[in-house]
């Protein structure tokens, strides 16, 4: 199974992925969708100061949006920060620097974010990582499962009230088509128990961002969730990561722009705040999230067993830094915090 399933996502790859399937899929993109007043309007993208993060923080700032960075290196924040600045003409735009493999950071910040600023209109989970052997960060999470997974749930569910009371929230997740390849894996989330492979690894984490919109999208209701593969493009993390499928490649890689395109979209028009909540999309269409014939959905059990093992890695957390340790990071909770 996971050879057809491998052979059929790199068919579909060579044929849309690419920036030749961007190029295609954009004879239909229709122009005025981003032609929309974002004033005042405020956006927080993690993974900000390169890639797919930057080209989005860039054209959301040329259209007068606030924009707040999250990233890793401060230095390369600001650096990032002062080019999106000049380029735009727009002084509305924030670093805040956040590793997001390390659970406890993710947390106090979000925390500290809802104290400080009184709305957020969308949040764009960006930031990503493709460590090749296990690694654990602070609490003992794997490095993988750490940053695209925990520091997502987390970061997304401590800002979701925060999000609930501004206009036109939206939460946009990027995640990869590599996750087509993956069944949601509930009993072991975190890579332990067969040979560990990076790139697998990476796809199961991009299936379990998928889950969760879907899981955030019927939990959330006033939240327009949505989650998004941007295709195969040049950025530093792909040369990093998967230098050979980079050098492959080539010139056939989308650019950062093309890769972000969609995500504005989501961010931005109202076409996409009108499609349903809770889709997986690919230049700027609703597609499926599972392969034909693939056998890579998962049950309602499988989901609850999933997110509360989510939460109950939450709590760990919190217990150890003096939260509330009787629930879930869940802001319906009466005594949420």
């Amino acid at each position: 199974m996971s050879l057809y399933r491998n052979a059929v996502w790199f068919l579909n790859g060579i044929h849309q992925y690419t920036r030749q399937g961007f190029e295609t899929a954009s004879k239909d993109f229709e122009p005025k969708d981003l032609d929309v007043p974002v004033v005042g309007r405020s956006f927080m993208i993690t993974g900000a100061n390169s890639g797919i993060g930057r080209a989005t923080a860039m054209a959301i700032a040329k259209k007068g949006g606030t924009v707040h960075m999250v990233c890793r290196n401060k230095d390369r924040a600001e650096e990032a920060k002062s080019d999106i600045v000049s380029a735009s003409g727009n002084t509305e735009v924030y670093v805040h620097v956040v590793d997001m493999s390390q659970t406890r950071q993710v947390w106090e910040f979000a925390e500290a974010f809802k104290k400080q600023y009184s709305y957020l209109n969308v949040l764009i989970n960006n930031a990503g990582c493709m460590v090749h052997k296990r690694e654990l960060n602070t609490e003992g999470l794997e490095m993988n499962f750490a940053t695209n997974t925990m520091g997502v749930y987390i970061l997304t569910q401590t800002l979701i009230p925060l999000l609930q009371k501004s206009r036109d929230p939206r939460v946009i997740t990027v995640s990869s088509g590599g996750m087509l390849v993956q069944k949601l894996r509930v009993d072991d989330l975190q890579s332990e128990k067969d040979y560990f492979d990076g790139v697998m690894v990476y796809a199961q984490n991009k299936r379990q961002q998928v889950v969760l919109t879907e899981h955030w999208a019927k939990t959330y209701p006033m939240v327009h969730f949505s989650v998004m593969h941007p295709g195969w493009v040049d950025t530093p993390a792909v040369s990093t990561s998967m230098p050979q499928f980079h050098q492959m490649m080539g010139d056939r890689l989308r650019t950062a722009e093309q890769g972000a395109d969609t995500v504005v979209w989501l961010a931005l028009s109202k076409v996409a705040a009108r499609t349903c909540s809770g889709q997986f999309f690919q230049d700027r269409q609703a597609v499926p999230a599972h392969l034909p014939l693939a056998w890579t959905h998962s049950s309602d059990e499988e989901i609850q067993s999933f997110i509360a093992q989510l939460e109950a890695l939450t709590r760990a957390v919190q217990s150890q830094h003096g939260a509330d340790p009787k629930g879930p990071l869940d802001p319906s909770r009466p005594d949420f915090v």
